[in-house]
C-alpha cells in the first residue's frame, strides 16, 4: 500500500513546478520530466491526486528546441519572476545551444538566481531547483553550485569543471565537486521514520563504495516539514538557505532525478509506479548532503 494512502488525512496541496526554457533547449530534456511528474499521484490508481502542476516559462510565446519542436510557454519570465514566490520546483533543461545563453547570460540564469535567493531569505518553504543536463552549466555560471557537488552531461565535464571554477573566483571562492554521475542531490530532506533500516533510500554505500541517494519518504513527510519550527532553522543552515538543487547528466538521467523528485515529494511507491507505467528501469544517482528534518 502507498505511503500516502497509509499517511495522508485530507486533501494534499499540489506542488507547483516552473519549468524555464530558452531558445533551442532540449526536447527530451523537457519532455521526460514533464511526462514523470505529470504521471505522478498522491495515492496510486486515484487520477484526482495529481501531485504535481506544472507550468512552463519562456522570454516568448512559442520557443522552439533543438530538434524543431515549438513549445507554447504559459507565461513570460516577467511573470516567473513576479509569481516565483507561488513554485516549490524549478527545473532548468539543457540543450546543445547552452553557450549562447551563457553568452548573452540571459534566462534562466537570471531566473534561478533569483529562485535561490528567495530560499535564502524565506528558508519556511522547502523548494527545490533541478537542472538536465547542460542545464546544470547555467546553474554553475549564477554561482549556485559553489561548495556543492554537481554533475552534467559527459561531454561537459570539463566545461564544468572550468565555469565553477570561474563562479568561484567571481564569488568566495568556494569550489564545486564535478562528479561523472547520474544525478547529484544537494540539500536532501528525508524522514528517518522509526525503522532507520527499512528506509530504502537510507543505504550507507553503492556497490562502487560511494553512498547512494536518500530521500523523505511520503508527501505527508513534505508538507509538515513546512511547518516545523526546527526544520525551519536547519533549512536556514544550509547552503542556499536549505534549498535542494539536484542536477543530472544525459536525457535519460533527467527521468531519474525527476523520479527521485517524486520518491522525495510524494512516495516511492508513487516513483515505481511512474517508472512501471513508462516501461522504464530507474537509476539511481546520489546523495552529498542530507538531514532529517
Amino acid at each position: 500500500m502507498s505511503a500516502i494512502e497509509e499517511n495522508v488525512d485530507g486533501p494534499v496541496e499540489v506542488i507547483q513546478v516552473l519549468f524555464a526554457l530558452h531558445p533551442s533547449f532540449g526536447a527530451q530534456e523537457l519532455c521526460g520530466p514533464l511526462e514523470v511528474l505529470s504521471n505522478a499521484l498522491h495515492k496510486l490508481n486515484d487520477p484526482k491526486t495529481k501531485s504535481f502542476n506544472c507550468t512552463i516559462a519562456a522570454s516568448s510565446q512559442a520557443v522552439t528546441s533543438s530538434s524543431g519542436l515549438t513549445i507554447k510557454a504559459d507565461i513570460d519570465y516577467e511573470d516567473a519572476h513576479a509569481d516565483l514566490g507561488d513554485y516549490d520546483v524549478l527545473i532548468v533543461p539543457g540543450g546543445p545551444n547552452i553557450d549562447a545563453v551563457l553568452t548573452a547570460q540571459s534566462e534562466p540564469i537570471l531566473l534561478a538566481k533569483a529562485f535561490a535567493n528567495l530560499q535564502k531569505t524565506d528558508p519556511s518553504k522547502e523548494r527545490t531547483l533541478l537542472s538536465i543536463g547542460t542545464g546544470s552549466l547555467l546553474l554553475a555560471h549564477a554561482g549556485l553550485l559553489q561548495g556543492m557537488a554537481a554533475t552534467t552531461h559527459p561531454d561537459c565535464y570539463t566545461k564544468m569543471e572550468i565555469i565553477c571554477k570561474e563562479a568561484a573566483r567571481r564569488g568566495d571562492l568556494e569550489q564545486t565537486d564535478v562528479m561523472e554521475e547520474n544525478y547529484v542531490v544537494n540539500n536532501a530532506r528525508f524522514d528517518l521514520g522509526e525503522k532507520y533500516e527499512e528506509n530504502p533510500f537510507i543505504l550507507n554505500k553503492r556497490p562502487d563504495g560511494r553512498r547512494k541517494s536518500i530521500a523523505r519518504k511520503g508527501s505527508n513527510a513534505w508538507r509538515e516539514s513546512v511547518k516545523r519550527r526546527e526544520s525551519n532553522a536547519r533549512r536556514a543552515s544550509l547552503r542556499l538557505g536549505g534549498l535542494r538543487v539536484i542536477t543530472s547528466g544525459g536525457v535519460t538521467s533527467g527521468l531519474d532525478a525527476s523520479l527521485y523528485l517524486v520518491s522525495a515529494m510524494v512516495s516511492l511507491e508513487s516513483a515505481q509506479e511512474v517508472a512501471r507505467l513508462l516501461q522504464y528501469s530507474w537509476n539511481k544517482g546520489v546523495t552529498v548532503e542530507g538531514i532529517d528534518v
